[in-house]
């Protein structure tokens, strides 16, 4: 049962939910329920109360880490979203409008969303978001998506209409930047100065990699890594450090803390010939 792991949490200008997912009493929930926040309340469904401080926050993939000042409930088992299919049963649970504790149903109505998201002049998209009808209501953003297994498989983060619920997935990059979090409380990355959109590979080309779509760049940044390295508009990029990219999310995944200052490759169809080049990306920076 899911409920004690989860908890109410409540911060100077925000409040929200949250669940714990270390035996060392950490507890996941979004960045915007922190906010600028760096100590609250947590309240769990027995009545417990505990202070907690803000660990870390990651308003770029909306998820914060928060470390119980006492003891806390054991961890929730974390899942794994990739394994997701449309129609699966899931539960959201939380503290929708204050009530601790709340637990409603629903099935998965949708994968592979994308959430723009900003901080500053940076912006984003959190990749492979997670589509819900479970209901979802204001305090319910931090709270925990989980399978039939009891296993969470995301963190409620929007209500984007009625009958539509937003959750960031849990898996393998969500999990680097928690670590991240527990470890420097903060996601440094990298910055390349693109921008572009999925676009399919020519047939020839298709047959020759076994690849079959890339990333049209539609707009270079001037002065920016990518303008430096010479990639050009209307280039498709195939690869980044060796690696096939089908979309945006592709490239972001590549660009993390240890990419920046380094040469990075960059395999690029341009005029029906392949291209490689080395850009060397710089930190983003998110004032």
């Amino acid at each position: 049962m899911l409920t004690p792991h989860v908890a109410s949490v409540s911060l100077r200008r925000g409040s929200g939910s949250a669940v714990v997912f270390t035996d060392a009493g950490h507890l996941l929930t979004n960045a915007h329920v922190v906010g600028g926040g760096k100590r609250g309340t947590a309240t769990f469904s027995d009545g417990t109360e505990t202070p907690f401080e803000v660990v870390g926050s990651d308003p770029l993939s909306d998820l914060a880490v928060l470390r119980a000042a006492s003891d806390a409930p054991p961890p929730a088992d974390l899942g794994d979203a990739d394994e997701l299919v449309v129609g699966q049963l899931v539960v959201a649970v939380g503290s929708p409008l204050g009530m601790v504790g709340s637990v409603t149903a629903g099935v998965v109505s949708g994968l592979g969303r994308s959430l723009p998201v900003r901080q500053g002049q940076a912006a984003r998209v959190i990749e492979d978001v997670i589509q819900t009808d479970a209901a979802l209501n204001p305090g319910n953003s931090g709270g925990a998506l989980a399978d039939s297994r009891g296993r969470v498989v995301g963190v409620n983060t929007a209500v984007a209409g009625f009958g539509l619920g937003l959750a960031v997935p849990i898996n393998r990059t969500t999990r680097r930047i928690i670590d991240t979090l527990m470890v420097e409380g903060r996601v440094r990355r990298a910055y390349l100065g693109v921008v572009g959109v999925p676009a399919p590979l020519p047939d020839e080309v298709a047959e020759r990699t076994g690849q079959r779509a890339g990333l049209r760049v539609l707009e270079v940044v001037g002065g920016g890594p990518a303008d430096q390295a010479g990639l050009r508009k209307g280039d498709l990029v195939l690869t980044v450090a060796r690696e096939q990219v089908h979309d945006a999310q592709g490239i972001q995944r590549k660009l993390f803390a240890e990419v920046i200052g380094t040469n990075l490759a960059v395999t690029v169809l341009r005029n029906g010939a392949m291209v490689d080049v080395y850009a060397r990306p710089t930190e983003l920076t998110v004032g």
